[in-house]
């Protein structure tokens, strides 16, 4: 039985140019009439997540930043994981090391630590206002924070990921949504942990879950539901590790994954 569906936006929901199709808000907005909870799950912080989710209208939870908060569905905060200040400034260090560009989040804005290509890339794709700090370490020791950012080639970001998950291991989640980006939140923040969060708060069980994702940020969530699909587009590290795969995102693949395996909700249903 179906009871919630949690799903990834960055090349799993959305498409290629950010849009939501109205197919793809309608299968939703159906299938939270019918009991299901609606689950949006990304690695971007909420500020970045609002215009997608209002779009939806429809979320039972939101799940921001690779698990380390979820929101209510006015977007008020129920959980909150936050890296203490040694280990956000291990990693500073670590970015450092290896001439990262670095970002980090707080209200409405990025703050990152050099000017370049990949602020303002970031700043197009996430629909959020960046601001340059003189000193990121002083920023984080001000603001502890859920999650950090660096933005790099891909060879480079593949490298540091291995490096990182080795070096932070059992302290830090490290992990990859884009292929140019390295993602760094506290060790419990991970989709699939969040996953049972919600599961606690909504009263569904694991096995009545289905997830999609696309990239290595999503596989504990892929992994952690009773059924894991990744979309056509996604890594195939990823596909490797889920039972199906789904039309690609520009396809409206989760919603065609949706009316075509769980028919029982759209019998009759004119869309």
């Amino acid at each position: 039985m179906l009871g919630a569906v949690a799903f990834d936006l960055d090349d799993t929901l959305l498409r290629d140019d950010l849009s939501i199709s109205d197919r793809t808000v309608a299968v939703m907005r159906h299938l939270r009439r019918c009991g299901v909870h609606i689950l949006p799950a990304s690695g971007r912080a909420l500020e970045s997540m609002r215009p997608f989710v209002e779009r939806l209208d429809c979320a039972s939870l939101v799940v921001a930043c690779n698990g380390a908060e979820i929101y209510s569905p006015s977007l008020e905060l129920i959980y909150g994981a936050r890296m203490d200040e040694a280990t956000a400034l291990e990693v500073t260090a670590f970015g450092r090391e290896n001439g990262m560009y670095m970002q980090t989040y707080e209200g409405d804005f990025f703050y990152y630590n050099e000017q370049s290509r990949w602020a303002d890339s970031y700043a197009r794709a996430s629909m959020l206002r960046g601001r340059l700090v003189e000193d990121l370490d002083a920023f984080l020791i001000r603001h502890p924070t859920s999650k950090i950012l660096m933005m790099g080639p891909e060879e480079t970001i593949t490298r540091m990921r291995e490096e990182g998950q080795e070096r932070f291991r059992s302290r830090l989640s490290v992990t990859t949504s884009k292929p140019y980006f390295l993602e760094f939140n506290p060790v419990e923040a991970t989709k699939g942990n969040a996953m049972d969060i919600c599961s606690d708060i909504l009263h569904f069980s694991m096995d009545q879950l289905v997830a999609y994702g696309d990239s290595l940020n999503d596989v504990s969530m892929l992994l952690r539901a009773g059924t894991g699909v990744a979309v056509a587009n996604g890594r195939e590290d990823v596909k490797k590790q889920v039972s199906r795969i789904a039309p690609g995102n520009q396809e409206d693949g989760v919603a065609r994954d949706l009316m075509e395996h769980y028919p029982e909700f759209f019998q009759g249903v004119v869309l």
